[in-house]
């Protein structure tokens, strides 16, 4: 697993004063002036960039970088991904999960039939879904204790209560 977590990308520009449009991948969408310091991916290399303000803008968010004091500046970072380091994420209780650390694991019945592996989860109004890829595309909504019935990194597998003809 990467020792990099991209929390977000630069979309475009705003303004003359270097200020950026980025899609933030963070819940809530603000979250990301939260990770200090972010990193910023430029010519395969990532390096630390100093936010110096944030505003929420549409669906995204408006941020002014250290460095990039003018929309010329900017320009080169559209198109770039933002990111933090895996010891920046805060800590969570027991049981819970980031759902990069879901990704990968090989999904199996309470038969013991194998589904596939995670390949993505993403949100709906009732609740997440999985995102199963095997020999097809499943999506498996995580409810955890009803379709959800154990998740062991250690061992890289979820193991669901599901009917794989679904």
């Amino acid at each position: 697993m990467s020792d990099w977590i991209v929390v977000g990308r630069i979309t475009g520009l705003y303004g003359v004063q270097g200020w950026i449009r980025a899609f933030s991948h963070t819940q809530p969408r603000e979250g990301i002036v939260d990770y200090c310091p972010l990193y910023l991916q430029s010519g395969g290399e990532w390096r630390p960039v100093e936010l110096q303000e944030a505003r929420l803008y549409g669906s995204g968010i408006l941020l002014k970088l250290g460095g990039y004091d003018d929309r010329t500046a900017a320009t080169r970072l559209v198109g770039c991904e933002l990111a933090i380091r895996r010891e920046q994420l805060p800590p969570l209780a027991p049981g819970e999960y980031y759902w990069l650390e879901l990704e990968g694991l090989r999904v199996l019945t309470v038969d013991g039939l194998e589904l596939g592996r995670v390949e993505r989860l993403f949100e709906t109004g009732a609740n997440d879904v999985i995102v199963v890829a095997g020999e097809r595309e499943r999506l498996i909504p995580f409810i955890r204790g009803d379709v959800v019935k154990r998740i062991d990194r250690e061992q890289g597998l979820m193991e669901v209560d599901w009917d794989p003809d679904f």
